[in-house]
């Protein structure tokens, strides 16, 4: 049931994100889609005890993954699927306790949020960068054979 739960909202905040940045109604559901693969990806690496920033890499792997695919279905820029898609990875909690923890004097439990932040948002690049570079690898052998 929670596994449902949290399939169903980080699709409806992937699509809500996509909406809010205006992309095409037609690529919506495929960036829900997306969206909720990587943070599903993200539960189970999570729930597996591999740590937090192997959860998100693996998290932004899929999404970036799935991004190409759907571009290359849709005929559409991957950016339209990334960019929503990540929407549910992003460190919000961390963020707002790190500054929540700065406004009331407590730097150190601050700066220890804030380096979480700094990580996450690194294993996020890290994971793009990995989707980036096995989709480059696979159509250019595509195009050899």
């Amino acid at each position: 049931m929670n596994l449902l739960v949290n399939f169903a909202f980080s699709f409806l905040a992937t699509m809500g994100f996509g909406f809010l940045i205006n992309i095409p109604r037609n690529a919506l559901l495929a960036s829900g889609a997306v969206g909720s693969i990587g943070w599903m990806t993200y539960i189970l690496i999570y729930h597996l005890h591999l740590g937090t920033m192997l959860a998100n890499l693996s998290g932004a792997l899929i999404v970036g993954l799935g991004a190409a695919i759907m571009a290359r279905v849709k005929k559409m820029p991957m950016i339209l699927f990334n960019v929503p898609g990540m929407v549910p990875l992003v460190p919000g909690s961390q963020s707002y306790k790190a500054i929540y923890n700065f406004a009331f004097g407590r730097n150190s439990i601050a700066l220890h949020y804030l380096v979480q932040v700094g990580m996450i948002a690194g294993a996020i690049a890290m994971g793009f960068f990995l989707a980036e570079l096995l989709t480059r690898i696979f159509f250019k052998t595509i195009k050899l054979k």
